[in-house]
This record gives structure tokens, sequence and C-alpha cells, in this order.
């Protein structure tokens, strides 16, 4: 949809009007420059989009005192009015020229300023978004110790800018588009332009292209439209709010996607093994490094199979307990009038609802609610003989593995999965939770990322290359030399040999 500008003012706004009727927040204001003759001209924009005052002193200002009449007469200078106002009476930084009128309605309403000028059939735009945003914080949801503290906000040039100033390459690419019918929300593509493969590149394109929504209010609803799989409940693709996580991810030649009004960014590909690093895994040293991934390991199988395993020792292979143990387990679940499955729901339905409540009220009380609400119902409820000591050790065991891994989207989707193991063990015992991991294997065997495996550098082409000395474990940097294979990029190596 288009439609020219007619060279009749009147015409122009009328025809603003009717389109943003009942749009009270849109500003037109009237001005006339020049002595002899003098033209009439309009500013169209959005109150509470712009930067007033950049508006009236470097626009509104000039063209009242810098132009008259022989200026305007274009014939003299042999340039159009709008040249003329841009050249020489217009001092914002960035103008530009439009002859359609729907995309100047589309540019005012994100914040630039339109101005229409009486005997011109074409408009000028001029930069003046000024809207109040949130100044830049320390990432809440990815603290680190060692290492930047800047994270990204709601507004997209600003992010933009956060992620150049680490990548200083006239290679790094930064393409702006839109999605969303009616809300038509920005967003930038940003890779190097060298390094990153191109088909994956021509795919994220292809995805974002054939978006068809009514509006993208974050970049989360932009993942869930163009991944793979949206059946599955693990994230096939990064999303961080850290700049510097960003960028180095772009130099392992993948492709970051920054979304207007978002503060997180959405990374492609993403694997499992990117999905368990962590931003100060490369601020540390190796062997500490090291032995977190290891750790992380460890915690995923945590999450997700310590209540299972649970309930199908002590309801069908107590015979694999130690005797000490099965003494001890047996005069502790004496007053418990529920079978272990009916123990492991509870009290995982329980936490469940603690991690929720704390997690909707904002603050400290948030937190004490998680931590006194998990003392005082899990002794009330070992006091009552509702559920046994060690039930509660499990729960709380599983609780804080969840928390261990660095991605809250691949943690949520292992929360899914520790019901169904908890449920599969409660049927089959010990053969119901092998069921379960060779379903959860070949579940994430069959996930791609815009066609990397999920399960990569675990999977055949991670091997290959070596991936494993970058995400199982931590290698010194002098000995990643050579950027990841799963990434499939144009230029591996970058480092030189010493």
């Amino acid at each position: 949809m288009g439609a020219n500008i007619s060279k009749k003012l009147d015409r122009n706004i009328n025809t603003l009007k009717s389109i943003l009727k009942d749009c009270d927040d849109v500003v037109y204001r009237f001005i006339e420059i020049g002595d002899d003759p003098t033209r009439e001209l309009c500013l169209v924009f959005v109150d509470g989009l712009i930067n007033k005052e950049l508006i009236s002193e470097y626009a509104i200002q000039l063209m009242l005192t810098e132009t008259d009449g022989e200026d305007l007469s274009a014939g003299k200078l042999k340039m159009n009015v709008l040249d003329v106002l841009a050249k020489t009476a217009i001092a914002i930084p960035e103008v530009k020229e439009e002859e359609d009128l729907y995309k100047v309605i589309d540019e005012i309403l994100v914040g630039e300023t339109g101005l229409f000028i009486d005997g011109q059939s074409s408009a000028l735009i001029l930069s003046s978004r000024g809207w109040q945003s949130r100044s830049i914080d320390e990432p809440e949801s990815e603290t680190v110790i060692r290492g930047p503290r800047d994270g990204f906000t709601e507004t997209l040039l600003f992010n933009l800018a956060s992620v150049r100033r680490r990548i200083r390459d006239p290679r790094f690419k930064a393409e702006f588009i839109s999605v969303g019918r009616r809300s038509k929300t920005s967003l930038v593509i940003t890779y190097i332009k060298d390094i990153v493969n191109e088909d994956i590149l021509k795919e994220v394109k292809k995805r974002l292209e054939g978006v068809d929504i009514d509006g993208v209010l974050d970049s989360a609803m932009l993942e869930h439209l163009i991944e793979d799989s949206y059946m599955s409940p693990f994230p096939q693709m990064d999303s961080t709010e850290r700049p510097d996580s960003v960028a180095a991810s772009i130099y392992e030649g993948r492709v970051a996607i920054l979304v207007d009004n978002s503060p997180f960014a959405l990374v492609i590909p993403g694997t499992v093994g990117t999905l368990l690093q962590s931003p100060e895994d490369y601020y540390n040293r190796w062997p500490i490094t090291t032995l977190v991934r290891l750790l992380r390991v460890l915690a995923l199988f945590l999450s997700a199979l310590a209540p299972a395993l649970y309930i199908a020792i002590t309801s069908f292979h107590p015979g694999l307990i130690p005797t000490r143990l099965t003494f001890f387990l047996g005069a502790s679940r004496i007053n418990v009038p529920f079978p272990a499955v009916v123990e492991a729901f509870l009290m995982e339905f329980t936490m469940e609802l603690l991690r929720e409540s704390g997690t909707r009220i904002a603050g400290p009380i948030g937190n004490t609610i998680g931590i006194v609400g998990g003392l005082i119902i899990g002794q009330a409820a070992v006091e009552a003989g509702i559920v046994s000591p060690l039930m509660i050790i499990i729960v709380a065991i599983t609780t804080i593995a969840a928390f261990v891994l660095p991605s809250y989207e691949f943690a949520s989707g292992l929360r899914v999965w520790r019901f169904i193991f908890m449920g599969l063990a409660a049927i089959f015992g010990l053969y119901g939770v092998m069921l379960g991991i060779v379903t959860l294997s070949t579940h994430l065997a069959r996930l791609e990322s815009f066609g990397i495996p999920l399960t990569a550098p675990y999977s055949g082409l991670g091997l290959q290359g070596g991936d494993l000395k970058d995400t199982l474990i931590k290698v010194p940097i002098q000995r990643l030399q050579l950027r990841p294979i799963f990434t499939l990029t144009k230029n591996r190596r970058r480092m030189r040999r010493r």
C-alpha cells in the first residue's frame, strides 16, 4: 500500500488526519518561513516519542531565522526547497526525503518527524527519536563476578551501539528490517560478512520475511515464530541480554538478532553446548571453568533424574540401596502415609508453586517467599509425617541443580521432562527411567537450529572438529585457535599460532 504526497499542503494534512483519526498524541505544527514569498510548512510528530528540544532548536528555530524569500526562490540556487532547507536551515544530523505518504507515516509512528511543505510532492523525515528509556544496568538474569557489567535495554539503537563498540570491523554488518503488520517492530540482523555461513544467514532472513502476525512485542515471540520445532519444550537458539556475549557469538560466525523494545538478543544457531555456556567462562581461568562446566553437566542430570531415581529405587529396586541406608530410609518412612510417587509429586508441585510465586513478586519479598516458604513447608511436612527427610533433600538438590544451568529456557524444558521421568519411574521403575532417557535423547537428536543439530558438539559434527575442548571442558585460550566447527564458518582461524 502506498500513496504519493500531494503538492498541496492542506490535502496532505487532511489525509494524515483522516488516517490518524482519534490519535490525539499526534501533533501538527504549522509555521511560515521566508519573506517574499512566504511558504507554509507543517511538522508532524508523535508527542512523547521525539526529542522536542532537538526539533525546536535545530529545526524550527533555524528555519524561522535562517531562511528568507531569496533562499526559497530555488531558481537562484537551482535547488528545490527541500534541498535548501535540508542543507542550509536544518541542523539535525540525519535528514532524508520521501515521496510515499504511508512510509512517512510509518516513520512518524516510530519517533521521527515529518516535514511537509506547500508546493512540494515529497516530504523530509527528520531524525528526532527521543523517548524515555531505561538506563544501562547490569543484567539481572546473567550476573558475573568478573566481566563487563553493561546490559541491553529496550532501545534498539543503544543495543546495537553496545555491540558495535566491541566489533570495530567494517565487515560487521547490521541490516534493519521490520516485522508485524501492525506493530512494525524494528529489528536488526548482525553478523560479520567474511565469517558467517551464507546458508544460515539466508535461512534467517527467509524465516524473518515469512513472519506474518499483527505484532511482535518481544524477542521471545520472534523466537517462537522462527524456530525449527515450536512443539519442543527446549529452545533452539540462545537468548542473552549481555552485549559481550553477543559479540563473542558473532566472532564465532553466528548471527545475532536485536529486537526493539526487548533487552534480550537472539543468537543463531543455538546448541546444547552453547546453552550450557556462560559469558563468565571466558573471563575465569581455564581449570576453574573446566570444573564448573563439568558441574553443569552433573547438575543437568540431577535436575532431570533425581526425583525419578528416588521413586524407582524406593518403590521397585530397594536392593540397590546400601543396607544401612535402607534401615534409615525405612525408619524415616514409617509414619509417611503416601507411596514414594505421591510424596515426590507433592513436593515437586509445592516447589514449583514457590518458584513461580517468588518470580512473580518483585524485590526482596519474592526472595523471602522462596527461601522462608521452602524451609517452613519442608520442616512442617517432615514433622507432620507427610514426606520423609530424604525426599526433602532430593527436592532441594533438584532445585539447586536447576539453578546451576545458565539457560533458564533450557532448565525450564528439563522441568517438564522431570515430571515425565517421574511418571515413567512410578510405572516401570528404572526401566521407565531408561525409556525416558532414550526418548529424550531421541527428541534432542531430532532437533535442529537453522540446519545445525541441536546436540552439537556432542554429535558427530562437533566431535570431528574438536569442539568439546571449548564445551565439555575449557582448554587455555591459546589452544582455541579455530572457531567452532558447528557454525560452518567461511574462515575458521581466529588466532595465529604462536
